[in-house]
């Protein structure tokens, strides 16, 4: 094989694994030193997503930062949550809640509309608004109760107290726990990215595009090299037998 056709594969392999280099290492930033790396397929938003005059819906993978904290803001919500960590091997992001009050993101975050799911597996309580304290086993939510109610999550298959009304049965990690006070312990999620295959597969077509033209132009080029070939040897034939 001619030299300059390892030269054309040498250099189709080096562009192969360029594209492969730069789809899996996108650039990154943060919002302060030991922040929380923020890479594909999250981007940084330099203004709140409450303070954008935008009219393009949001990705989901929005983040921005406020003194010195990354945060992510899911309107069905209402209000911003803080990120903790990101683990893009494991597609999991971990969120605090600003008020230490994970059941109240429980139930108020709707993550239907979004990219992200749980991270853990989920299960069906029931938000009970009781106008007196209940004794064991029912477990009050201190940071959504008041002076005059009291919330408790309890399994939906328990009997309703008469003095309770059932606020909303939705599936959440775990149900509310003294011992478990630690709120970023429930928000945990993971998401779907078909952006990312999209791109990959997008990545995937330029590579076999190249391809396609880097063979084509090896047959022109062979093509041509023994058609070249064939015209010397002739030469050299007609040459000999005019000797």
């Amino acid at each position: 094989m001619p030299p300059f056709i390892f030269l054309i594969l040498f250099w189709f392999s080096v562009f192969q694994n360029s594209v492969h280099f730069l789809s899996a290492n996108p650039p990154a930033s943060s919002c302060s030193n030991g922040a929380p790396r923020i890479s594909y397929p999250f981007r940084l938003n330099p203004q709140q997503p409450q303070q954008s005059k935008s009219c393009e819906v949001p990705s989901g993978f929005e983040l921005f930062c406020e003194k010195n904290l990354t945060k992510i803001y899911f309107p069905s919500y209402g209000d911003d949550l803080v990120v903790k960590s990101i683990s893009y091997p494991t597609k999991r992001i971990n969120l605090l809640d600003p008020r230490n009050c994970v059941h109240h993101v429980f139930l108020n975050l709707d993550l239907s509309l979004t990219p992200f799911r749980y991270f853990y597996v989920l299960k069906d309580y029931t938000y009970l608004n009781c106008s007196t304290s209940l004794s064991r086993p029912f477990m009050e939510v201190p940071c959504m109760s008041g002076s005059d109610f009291h919330v408790y999550t309890v399994d939906p298959s328990l009997p309703l107290p008469a003095s309770c009304v059932a606020v909303k049965t939705v599936a959440v990690p775990f149900e509310y726990s003294p011992y478990l006070a630690d709120n970023s312990l429930g928000l945990g999620l993971t998401w779907d990215s078909p952006l990312l295959q999209e791109t990959r597969t997008e990545h995937t077509v330029v590579v076999i595009c190249v391809f396609v033209i880097v063979m084509a132009i090896l047959v022109s080029i062979k093509v041509q090299w023994s058609g070249t070939n064939s015209g010397r040897k002739k030469i050299g034939y007609y040459r000999a037998c005019e000797n």
